[in-house]
């Protein structure tokens, strides 16, 4: 799935990388990434942002 970034529009993305699972949050011109030790907290916090931004879904990558 193509990353949201530069398009204008609020995305958030989780990935696994080494062992970490990382959530990237974007909207507007603003961008962070948090990291954490386990996939059901990522999936946790990237739930709540999506639900915050009043996404539809968050990408999986």
């Amino acid at each position: 799935m193509d990353s949201e970034i530069g398009k204008g529009r609020p995305c958030i993305e989780v990935i696994e990388a080494c062992g970490e699972w990382f959530v990237r949050v974007v909207e507007e011109d603003q961008e962070l990434t948090q990291s954490f030790e386990l996939e059901s907290v990522a999936l946790a916090f990237a739930e709540g942002q999506r639900i915050r931004l009043h996404l539809d879904k968050f990408a999986r990558l």
